[in-house]
């Protein structure tokens, strides 16, 4: 028997809850869905990004559901907004990227039962990482939620890493038998290409939303203590403030430390290859990561990495193979860290090659958009829809 549906073209709606974030890290995956021939809708709230979404003839859907909401009222709302979007457009498939897209799009899913719903969880961040009394109990509440949200039989779970998808499974909150690791995003190996070590003084580069969860701080306190040892250390932070995100450092912040002397603060940068280029070592003392693009991208350019000793960051980084790993919060460490390579451009070569051979081997672009279309390609065969075995 043929299904009717077939014979048209799949619709996909990405769920997420800012058009930038689509943009930098969904869009390779959303033009491999349009060049299939599947139609692409994108429903986010809206900045600066709308026009260049909609010109790679994908259609954006405006929400205004926001990453830090709190009022009821206005949570509950998105929920129903969700619920008359996918009644509306009635999408075949539906990829919710995001803590709060992941639980509001799969309420969504359930009540108007679309589906399949695939879920990406790009990491365990602060709702899950912070010791706050307040946030444990938010965090009570929310697992609750996921374990509505991810028990559905139509619903997957994509997690970037296998410590995360370890805390889900084993805690019952996601199947084992729905959950998938992709490990990020994926780099474009050919854009983020290595290149000669700049002349001149070495510069360490964090390129990050400017988050306390980050280790922004841990990074200040570091370049603190070369600045007092007069190691010659050049340490950069690139990137804005998020105050959609409880844990984001201000600006004035921000411009204090600069003009103190001991970070160069050179806010929001397009061009990241051309940072990697200028810089020599790449720096993310994060608390927890799913996989983090800033660090696949400074592997992709050859340089060598310094982060934490913690989910996500230590799948990428092999202490003393592909980069340098310090534990968590220890500033110092960091430091002493950031010294021993500023003193050795042939650690500093190793290091940056075998990060560039474990990026080429396990993180490119094209093997990430690979993997996650055939997840798609199983949830949908799987709730009845017929795909053609070239899609």
């Amino acid at each position: 028997m043929t299904n009717s549906r077939s014979e048209k073209p799949v619709r996909i709606l990405f769920l997420t809850t800012e058009d930038w974030y689509f943009f930098s890290h969904r869009l390779p995956l959303a033009r491999a869905c349009r060049d299939r021939g599947w139609e692409v809708l994108v429903a986010t709230r809206t900045s600066e990004h709308r026009a260049q979404i909609e010109s790679e003839d994908f259609r954006v859907i405006e929400i205004q559901m926001r990453r830090r909401g709190r009022a009821i009222v206005s949570e509950i709302r998105s929920v129903f907004d969700l619920i008359r979007i996918f009644r509306r457009e009635r999408p075949d498939i539906v990829h919710n990227v995001g803590l709060k897209p992941v639980i509001y799009g799969s309420l969504a899913g359930l009540v108007t039962r679309t589906a399949p719903v695939v879920n990406t969880l790009a990491g365990m961040g602060y709702v899950f990482s912070s010791g706050h009394f307040t946030i444990r109990v938010v965090r009570f509440a929310i697992k609750l939620m996921l374990k509505l949200c991810l028990s559905a039989r139509k619903h997957w779970l994509v997690v970037q890493n296998s410590a995360d998808a370890g805390v889900l499974t084993g805690s019952r909150l996601a199947s084992k038998n729905r959950t998938a690791i992709i490990p990020g995003f994926g780099v474009d190996v050919e854009r983020f290409r290595p290149g000669p070590e700049p002349e001149g003084p070495i510069v360490a580069a964090i390129v990050s939303r400017m988050l306390k969860d980050k280790g922004v701080r841990e990074v200040v306190l570091a370049a603190r203590e070369l600045k007092r040892r007069n190691a010659g250390l050049e340490v950069w932070l690139v990137g804005d403030p998020d105050m959609e995100n409880p844990t984001s450092l201000s600006e004035s912040d921000l411009r204090q430390w600069d003009a103190e002397g001991c970070i160069r603060w050179l806010g929001h940068q397009s061009d990241i290859a051309g940072i990697w280029a200028k810089a020599h070592i790449a720096l993310l003392p994060s608390y927890r990561e799913g996989m983090p693009m800033s660090l696949l991208e400074a592997a992709a350019c050859g340089r060598p990495i310094i982060t934490s000793d913690v989910p996500g960051c230590n799948e990428l980084v092999i202490d003393g193979e592909t980069g340098l790993l310090v534990e968590r919060n220890d500033w110092l460490g960091l430091a002493n860290a950031m010294e021993r390579l500023s003193l050795s451009s042939s650690l500093r070569a190793k290091l940056g090659v075998a990060a560039r051979e474990k990026v080429c081997g396990e993180y490119g672009q094209e093997d990430i958009v690979r993997d996650t279309h055939l997840l798609y390609r199983q949830a949908l065969t799987q709730s009845g829809r017929i795909v053609p075995a070239t899609v």
